[in-house]
C-alpha cells in the first residue's frame, strides 16, 4: 500500500523511533481508536472499514420483516445494527436518532390521531392526522416487508396556506430527555463511534414536510422566498440548540445528516440556506473538541471547497463516485485531504453487488487513492442495498485488515 508513514505526523523535524513516538499506530487498536484516531488527523494502526449499512442489511440479518424493526422504532434498528457490526467486523458506526428525546414549547392545542391500513401486497400506510387549533394536516409514511419505509404524504400541501399552521407545531426546544443514551452508548462500546445527528436547513429537510418532493421545494425557494426563509430560521435555531444538547451528552462525533441535502440542490441554495447553520454546528464541535461528520450522498465536488473553505468540518462522506457522484477520489485527497477525513466511496451497485474479487480490488483502488498521511475512512458510496452479498461486506473488512496496513 502507498500510504506510508509521513506527512503532518512524520516530518523531517522528529527524531527518533517512530514507533517510540506512536506506539499506538503500530499495534493493534479497538475500532474506537482507529476510528478517532483518523478523525483526528492521525495515523491509526491500518485503514479504518466502516460500510455504511445501517438500515436495510441489519434488517435482513434479524430474519423478521422489516416493518417489525420500523414499527418498534429506531432503537430496534440500533440493536440489529450492532449485532451486525460484530458479524462483520467492521469498525462500527453507531448513529443513534432514538438516544434523546426533544420537548418543545406548546404554540397551540395539537391533538394527533393514528390509523392503519391492513395489509397488501407485502405493504401497509400508517396514516397520521393533526388537529393543530382545529385546523387540520395530515401524513402517510408506508411500510414493507423487506424494504425501508416510505413517507408517502406529507404535511404541507400548498405551503402558502399550510405553513401558518405547521409552523404552530415548531415551538422552541426547551429540554431534552436521554432515556436510551448511556444503554446505546454502552452498546457501541468499543466497537466504533458513538454518534449522534443532527439535520440542518435545506432540500432534504424541506421535502420532509412539502408534498411533491425536490420540485415543490426547489420552486418553494424561489416561488415563496419569505416562506422559505423563515422556515430556515427556525431549522437553524431549533438544530443549533439540539447540537448544544447533544455536544453536552459527549458523544464521539457529531454527525451533519440529510442525505441530498446539499447535493439537490444549487451552489447558491446551500450557501442560502444550509451553509450559516453547517458553520455553527462544525465551529461548536470544534469548540467541543468532538470531531464532526457530514453526510451528503449524490454529486459533492461543488461543495467540497465550500466547506473546506469556510467551516470546520472533520469529515465528509459518501463522495460517491459516478454515475451516482461526481468524485475522483484522488483528485478530492490531493485538494482537500489535509483537513478533511474522507470516508467512501465504493460504488453500492456497481460494485458491491459483484464478485467479491471485485470488491477487494475496488478496496485496494480506494486505499491507494486516499490513504496515504491518513484521514482516510474505507467505506461505501452510501447506504449498502439489503440484497448486498455478505462474502463482499467480509471482503472489504479483510483487504482494509491485509492492504490497509500504514507501513
Amino acid at each position: 500500500m502507498g500510504a506510508a508513514l509521513r506527512g503532518p505526523f512524520f516530518t523531517n523535524s522528529r527524531r527518533g523511533n517512530p514507533k517510540e513516538i506512536f506506539p499506538m499506530a503500530f499495534s493493534e487498536m479497538t475500532s474506537k481508536e482507529r476510528l478517532m484516531t483518523v478523525l483526528r488527523g492521525g495515523i491509526p494502526d491500518r485503514v479504518p472499514c466502516m460500510p455504511d449499512f445501517s438500515n436495510m442489511i441489519p434488517c435482513r440479518l434479524t430474519g423478521k420483516p422489516f416493518w417489525d424493526i420500523y414499527m418498534e422504532g429506531n432503537a430496534a434498528l440500533y440493536r440489529a445494527y450492532s449485532k451486525a457490526v460484530e458479524y462483520f467486523g467492521i469498525d462500527g458506526w453507531f448513529q443513534t436518532n432514538s438516544a434523546m428525546t426533544f420537548q418543545r414549547e406548546s404554540l397551540a392545542d395539537i391533538k394527533v390521531t393514528r390509523t392503519v391500513d391492513p395489509v397488501q401486497n407485502n405493504r401497509f400506510t400508517i396514516h397520521s392526522r393533526y388537529d393543530i387549533d382545529g385546523d387540520i394536516l395530515t401524513q402517510g409514511k408506508t411500510m414493507f416487508v423487506a424494504d425501508s419505509p416510505a413517507q408517502t404524504e406529507r404535511l404541507m400541501k400548498d405551503i402558502v396556506r399550510d405553513f401558518p399552521i405547521y409552523k404552530k407545531m415548531l415551538g422552541r426546544i426547551v429540554s431534552c430527555e436521554t432515556p436510551l443514551l448511556e444503554e446505546q452508548r454502552a452498546m457501541c462500546g468499543d466497537k466504533g463511534i458513538f454518534c449522534l445527528t443532527v439535520g440542518y436547513p435545506g432540500i432534504q429537510a424541506f421535502i420532509g414536510a412539502i408534498e411533491g418532493g425536490v420540485e415543490a421545494a426547489v420552486y418553494a425557494c424561489y416561488d415563496e422566498p419569505e416562506i422559505m426563509e423563515e422556515w430556515a430560521a427556525l431549522m437553524d435555531r431549533d438544530y443549533v440548540r439540539m447540537a448544544e444538547m447533544m455536544l453536552d451528552q459527549k458523544p464521539d462525533v457529531l454527525l451533519l445528516g440529510g442525505s441530498g441535502t446539499l447535493t439537490l440542490a444549487t451552489p447558491a441554495l446551500v450557501r442560502k440556506y444550509a451553509l450559516p447553520t453547517i458553520k455553527t454546528i462544525t465551529r461548536m464541535c470544534k469548540e467541543a473538541g468532538i470531531p464532526s461528520m457530514l453526510h451528503s450522498c449524490g454529486r459533492s465536488m461543488a461543495f467540497l471547497e465550500m466547506l473546506y473553505n469556510e467551516t470546520d468540518l472533520d469529515c465528509i462522506n459518501p463522495l460517491e463516485e459516478p454515475p451516482m457522484g461526481d468524485v475522483d477520489l484522488a483528485e478530492v485527497k490531493r485538494l482537500y485531504g489535509d483537513k478533511l477525513c474522507l470516508m467512501g466511496n465504493l460504488n453500492t451497485t456497481n460494485v458491491l453487488i459483484e464478485p467479491k474479487e471485485r470488491v477487494a480490488e475496488a478496496c485496494r483502488r480506494a486505499i491507494d487513492a486516499a490513504a496515504k498521511n491518513g484521514r482516510f475512512i474505507l467505506s461505501t458510496g452510501d447506504q449498502l442495498g439489503r440484497d448486498t452479498p455478505d462474502e463482499n461486506i467480509f471482503a472489504m473488512v479483510e483487504t482494509a485488515k491485509t492492504y490497509g496496513k500504514y507501513n
